[in-house]
């Protein structure tokens, strides 16, 4: 897993992907980079308007888009209604709690594979994201 950057790293790494700076996304990218966590749009918005309030959820969504489209994070849909964005883009999966909301990494080492379906022809596979539910036993 990546480590945390600071808001200089921060910026950087968004000035290498040809990123408009602006503040509401230098916040936002800040949010995600420093913590290193799958949050939602609504907890990064929370957080980017705590310290200042500069971003609306449109800008949220936007530049999430953004970061997307630059491959710095992944987005990881645990249900139709729950969707996290994941700085981590490394090849991993991940462990979602559906009582607490937890989404944990799941280190792509420890979890096997047998048998991928025939691929269409001409079609190659560009990856297998795995969520595994889990919930408290009886």
């Amino acid at each position: 897993m990546k480590s945390p950057l600071n808001r200089e790293q921060t910026i950087d790494l968004l000035r290498a992907h040809d990123i408009n700076l602006t503040q509401p996304r230098i916040d936002i990218a800040c949010v995600l980079f420093s913590r290193m966590e799958h949050l939602s749009a609504d907890q990064i918005l929370a957080m980017v308007n705590e310290t200042s309030p500069s971003a609306s959820k449109a800008t949220v969504y936007n530049t999430l888009k953004v970061l997307r489209e630059a491959g710095l994070i992944r987005e990881v849909i645990v249900d139709p209604t729950k969707v996290f964005f994941d700085p981590n883009t490394e090849p991993h999966h991940h462990l979602y709690d559906v009582v607490t909301g937890c989404l944990t990494d799941i280190p792509n080492n420890t979890l096997r594979i047998e048998g991928m379906p025939q691929l269409p022809p001409g079609m190659v596979a560009d990856g297998v994201d795995i969520v595994v539910r889990v919930r408290p036993g009886a």
